[in-house]
């Protein structure tokens, strides 16, 4: 008969620390182009690196909670389209210490991120960049980046997430443009406009938006209730 093997799990105060954390992959629409939100990191190592914005989390706080905090503290945004993505436990990704970061990504309204140039929010140095090519970023940042890309491409093609990239009244030519910039390809015109508008999801407004032609471009709001109703139905956002 063999004899049972015991296995000694640590207790509490026997397990070593390890340090958690939250960095946030947070997108805009600016200049027609998907841009992503990046900071000077302030602590050792890599200080004075470009960085997602992160920070630990606290022990009094959900991770979640951490995630809303750092958008607040460090970018100035609260009530955007935020949800976790990924956890990344690599035992060597950060010198400093042993830290598992767990990655949050975000969409917000451009006039919530107008200028490229750098800007000083609550006292960190931020700044809006182009995600091709992606510039350098410290520990794996750049993998979160381009998994969070992915995300929001395979998201678009069933779901209407690019609307979180857009004000609440926007043209067709905006809508179109944010959809070629989200799955980085030419789509045609016409038949965007048709699939589009033959969804009904579209509430066509009495304005114009004339700051790109003096006929101007009608403005569209999109109806959320109608969706939710279709979804119910089974219904799938397709572009």
């Amino acid at each position: 008969m063999k004899k049972k093997t015991t296995i000694n799990l640590p207790t509490y105060s026997q397990a070593l620390p390890i340090l958690v954390a939250v960095d946030c992959i947070i997108f805009g629409f600016i200049e027609n182009q998907i841009k992503l939100l990046v900071f000077k990191r302030e602590v050792e190592p890599y200080a004075g690196k470009w960085s997602l914005p992160g920070s630990f989390v606290d022990k009094k706080e959900n991770i979640s909670t951490a995630a809303k905090r750092i958008l607040l503290e460090l970018s100035n945004l609260k009530n955007v389209f935020l949800e976790q993505m990924h956890s990344f436990g690599d035992i060597g990704r950060d010198t400093g210490d042993r830290v598992i970061s767990v990655a949050y990504w975000s969409l917000i309204k451009p006039e919530e991120g107008k200028s490229q140039t750098d800007i000083v929010i609550a006292n960190h140095i931020t700044k809006w960049v182009d995600i091709n090519p992606l510039p350098e970023l410290v520990l794996d940042h750049t993998e979160m980046v381009k998994m969070a890309l992915q995300k929001l491409s395979e998201r678009a093609k069933f779901k209407p997430i690019g609307l979180e990239l857009l004000p609440s009244e926007f043209t067709l030519p905006q809508l179109l443009k944010v959809y070629e910039a989200i799955q980085q390809r030419t789509i045609d015109d016409r038949n965007f406009r048709k699939k589009i508008l033959k969804s009904k999801l579209l509430i066509q407004l009495d304005k114009k938006d004339k700051s790109s032609s003096r006929k101007g471009a009608y403005l569209y709001k999109f109806d959320y209730n109608k969706y939710k109703q279709l979804q119910n139905e089974g219904y799938l956002f397709e572009i």
